[in-house]
């Protein structure tokens, strides 16, 4: 029974990283097509990457690679978006 309850915790953890590591291209995609930044705050991308940051450094602290993987893959992301808004920025 325990080992079908933790390969139920790495499955939940592996579908939770998923899903919060693609959750940004949607916005990230159509800031590339649209080349408009507008609606996108700076702010809430720093403070979004540097806490993606501290996810992979206490993955890499507890040697959970799952962590480290989903969260190097959104801090990825975000950091395209973070290059889109300086790129597109308008003010």
């Amino acid at each position: 029974m325990t080992n079908h309850i933790a390969m139920n915790e790495n499955l939940l953890g592996i579908i939770a990283g998923v899903l919060t590591s693609v959750s940004m291209i949607p916005q990230l995609v159509k800031v590339i097509r649209e080349k408009n930044v507008e609606d996108i705050s700076l702010l809430m991308l720093l403070v979004l990457i540097s806490g993606l940051s501290l996810w992979v450094w206490y993955g890499f602290m507890k040697d959970e690679l799952p962590i480290v993987l989903s969260n190097s893959f959104a801090v990825l992301v975000n950091i395209s978006l973070l290059i889109c808004y300086i790129i597109y920025n308008k003010k």
